[in-house]
């Protein structure tokens, strides 16, 4: 699968004598014409690309199902192919690491428009995460006045926002 961009926070000035947490992630990109399915986060008021973490020994298709089904409530999830991958160094603020290098496999796919149920956990719901189709140069812009002005905005916002330039531009 191709390297899409790695990326380093601001805060991380070198990884000498850090403890590394890796992090392997899946995300799904459904496009439907300018329609993108994406989750809306109130806590961020951001918009993400379904996906999330992945379970030890999980594979990576699996991983990218199950979170896209968990997250949105997708159904007949099918024509799945390679996108590509974004990696990240950020910090990571629990006892048993300095940063996490997150790795995201980047997959597109095909599935009904009708969303089905979603099963969200704690902290997604408290977070206000609900999946939407969105015209994705509308997402674009809205991630982008988040950045520019909301002190609100998390860590995973550029990133976000640089797979839905490069989705726009190589899928539309």
């Amino acid at each position: 699968m191709r390297h899409l961009k790695t990326t380093i926070h601001p805060d991380i000035e070198h990884l000498d004598d850090k403890l590394v947490f890796k992090r392997n992630a899946a995300r799904a990109i459904v496009v439907d014409g300018e329609d993108i399915l994406l989750l809306y986060t109130e806590r961020y008021h951001d918009y993400t690309i379904p996906g999330g973490g992945l379970d030890e020994g999980e594979d990576v298709i699996a991983g990218m199902v199950r979170e896209l089904e968990e997250e949105t409530g997708a159904n007949n999830i099918h024509s799945i192919k390679p996108f590509g991958i974004f990696e990240e160094f950020r910090p990571w603020y629990k006892d048993d690491a300095d940063v996490m290098h997150m790795i995201s496999y980047c997959y597109t796919c095909k599935i009904d428009r009708e969303l089905g149920e979603t099963s969200y956990e704690d902290y997604e719901i408290k977070n206000g995460m609900k999946p939407m189709w969105v015209n994705i140069h509308d997402a674009i812009a809205h991630n982008e006045k988040t950045i520019a002005e909301s002190p609100k905005k998390g860590m995973s916002i550029e990133r976000e926002t640089f797979l839905l330039h490069l989705i726009a531009k190589e899928m539309l």
